[in-house]
């Protein structure tokens, strides 16, 4: 209401208001970091602080209008996602790692859903949502702990390697769920389409990912000025993402597969580095948005189910992982200690939350909009100390590596994951 107040022009107002989401983002992690929080919980907070709720600084059709930075946001996420799919990586321990992955992440998801469903009986297509992101880990909080008390180790190594795939398996994940989900909304029954349509859709996407990754590589020459190398990524993302929306396809896996496939015939790091230093403004834009989007009054409806939800997908993440862990033959510290590092929960699971909010109706989408966001934040208070305590108890910090290692400008350009550390 603040800018529409004004009196100024549509223009004015939109760059206007791109300002101002900014400007709180960053006044915000002022805030949030001296309390040790991540980035992503200030930008939620400041979302709802200058949203509908609050302070109602932002016209709703400026941020309607606004809508395509999720697709977009959750385009340079996947492609980000795939970086970490080096079939190198993953051929080590590959059998454990996988194990641990599927365990871990289906375990949440089947025990989210059927809690949803049985317990706390919401809708069907809220349910199988709802599961199907509770699948997805923010490892940065994780990532940065071990960075943070100097954790060596194989308990590291595996930790590093389950969370390149953990939201890899979200994402697979969501994208079926998504697609019975419409089938459900479509004709309300459970017809062949149900299984035949996500399996299509979700094909095609990979191809055309992998394609672009292909057309990628042809074009990214070493006689590529550095502007070149960034441009012409960022525009096939787009593309990509273009071509996904245009067919009413969401962009998460054909962009991870765009991402993986470049990866692994390049190899050049060098590039998911240069992305990740473009990406910054999108993505504190969508997390903004994201929390104008929080339904305020709708946590008092939704607070019994969210409290539900954040403590069911701990239990399903610790009892997956130890599951996985013990058939895989891991070793007891795994086994006991590595559900503690999966706790965080946040950039991967907003994207899918306001992408599931498109597919549900308006009831149900706020319900699923507002569990997601508000246990997101609770997540990422809760996750660092929760990885620390497992670090510890595993042996991979000692008592007196227990006080936190200064860190200098050479290990934050050292790090492999940038973007992950981000927005994960």
């Amino acid at each position: 209401m603040f800018l529409e107040n004004l009196n100024i022009n549509a223009n004015t107002t939109t760059i206007l208001s791109i300002s101002i989401i900014l400007i709180a983002a960053f006044l915000l992690t002022r805030l949030t970091k001296p309390l040790k929080l991540p980035n992503v919980t200030g930008y939620i907070l400041a979302g709802i602080l200058i949203g509908p709720y609050a302070l109602d600084l932002i016209p709703a059709n400026v941020s309607q209008g606004m809508e395509f930075l999720t697709d977009l946001a959750l385009a340079f996420i996947a492609f980000g996602v795939g970086r970490f799919l080096e079939l190198t990586n993953i051929k080590q321990n590959g059998r454990q790692v996988l194990i641990i992955t599927l365990f871990e992440s289906l375990f949440a998801a089947v025990l989210i859903s059927l809690s949803m469903y049985y317990i706390f009986k919401v809708e069907l297509p809220l349910a199988l949502l709802l599961g199907a992101i509770a699948s997805a880990t923010a490892p940065a909080s994780t990532i940065m702990t071990i960075r943070q008390y100097d954790a060596k180790g194989s308990f590291v190594n595996m930790i590093l390697q389950v969370v390149a795939l953990d939201n890899v398996v979200a994402l697979i994940a969501f994208s079926a769920c998504a697609a019975v989900v419409q089938n459900l909304n479509g004709d309300g029954g459970m017809g062949a389409s149900v299984i035949i349509t996500p399996i299509i859709t979700n094909i095609a996407a990979i191809g055309l990912g992998i394609l672009a990754g292909f057309v990628l590589n042809l074009l990214i020459t070493d006689k590529r000025s550095e502007d070149n190398r960034l441009l012409i990524p960022v525009a096939m993302i787009s593309l990509v993402t273009g071509f996904c929306a245009a067919f009413d396809i969401s962009p998460l896996l054909a962009c991870m597969a765009f991402g993986t496939c470049y990866i692994n015939i390049s190899d050049n790091k060098r590039l998911f580095n240069q992305i990740s230093t473009f990406a910054p403004p999108i993505m504190t834009m969508f997390f903004v948005l994201s929390g104008m989007r929080l339904d305020v009054p709708a946590l008092k409806t939704a607070g019994i189910i969210g409290v539900a939800y954040f403590f069911i997908r701990i239990v399903g993440k610790y009892l997956g992982a130890y599951t996985g862990a013990s058939i895989s033959g891991a070793n007891p510290e795994v086994r006991k200690y590595f559900g503690l590092t999966l706790v965080p929960q946040a950039g991967v699971s907003i994207g899918l939350a306001i992408l599931g909010q498109r597919l549900l109706p308006p009831k149900m989408g706020s319900m699923l909009s507002t569990i997601i966001l508000s246990s997101a934040v609770l997540y990422e208070m809760v996750g660092p100390a929760s990885a620390k305590l497992g670090l510890y108890l595993a042996g991979a910090i000692s008592h007196q590596e227990a006080k936190p290692k200064k860190q200098t400008n050479s290990d934050l350009t050292t790090t492999s994951l940038a973007f992950k550390r981000r927005w994960f």
